[in-house]
């Protein structure tokens, strides 16, 4: 009914059985819609490189993803680790993630973002959580306007 609190279950399952999460809603608003990204973002983990280590990165944890001569990096709140996948790969894999092209060369991370500001040229400058600024690229604002709703 109205106004009743949402009902949460948890199913316990064999280790044989696929793991699955379903909302059951009267209607998918943009709440449902934040909590599937989160579900997503948080579930998708990125393997990153660093003085010969692997490491597990969670999406969540992502800035930004930039490719310099010929290799791509993934930026956390104070780390930089080298990835193996291409731009485009990493673009493909977050698209429905919170992350957006942002440059010829960087893949943003939406959440990360805490403020955006108009730029020389058309272009706009994000400040992240972590103090960085990102350049957005003018062909790109666009993009970033329809994702923040303006």
């Amino acid at each position: 009914m109205a106004g009743d609190p949402i009902r949460i279950s948890i199913e316990h399952i064999s280790r044989e059985q696929q793991e699955e999460i379903i909302i059951r809603c009267h209607e998918a608003d943009e709440e449902i819609y934040e909590i599937v990204n989160k579900l997503k973002t948080e579930t998708l983990i990125i393997l990153g490189i660093q003085e010969e280590r692997v490491s597990r990165i969670k999406l969540s944890d992502v800035y930004y993803f930039e490719a310099v001569d010929g290799k791509v990096y993934v930026y956390s709140e104070n780390q930089v680790h080298e990835v193996k996948q291409k731009l485009y790969e990493l673009e493909e894999l977050c698209r429905d993630r919170g992350c957006f092209r942002a440059s010829k060369s960087t893949i943003l991370n939406i959440a990360k973002i805490e403020s955006v500001r108009p730029s020389l040229s058309g272009r706009f400058t994000a400040l992240l959580d972590n103090g960085e600024r990102v350049v957005i690229s003018r062909q790109y604002v666009p993009v970033l306007k329809k994702r923040l709703g303006l």
